[in-house]
């Protein structure tokens, strides 16, 4: 399977992470509609974004800036490697 290149295809997969995403998170207040709730789901979403700004910008731009990752898969395979090395 080659790189996703058409803009219009490109900005419907965001479309559909974002729905997904309010639609899961919308489900899981229903079911458990406690302001603990709310606020632990927050969390979790906000430290997934971060360890996802980590795992792309920080490594790259920091860490070691001639490694480039194409997702989440390569960057498991660069720490595995990495902690192998030492």
């Amino acid at each position: 399977m080659g790189d996703l290149t058409n803009p219009k295809v490109i900005k419907l997969k965001g479309g559909l992470f974002l729905f997904s995403g309010v639609l899961a998170s919308i489900l899981l207040l229903v079911d458990a509609p406690t302001l603990r709730d709310a606020a632990l789901l927050l969390i979790a979403i906000w430290s997934f974004c971060r360890f996802y700004y980590f795992a792309f910008y920080v490594i790259e731009h920091y860490v070691d800036p001639g490694y480039r990752f194409a997702g989440l898969g390569d960057f498991g395979r660069y720490l595995w490697r990495r902690r192998k090395e030492k």
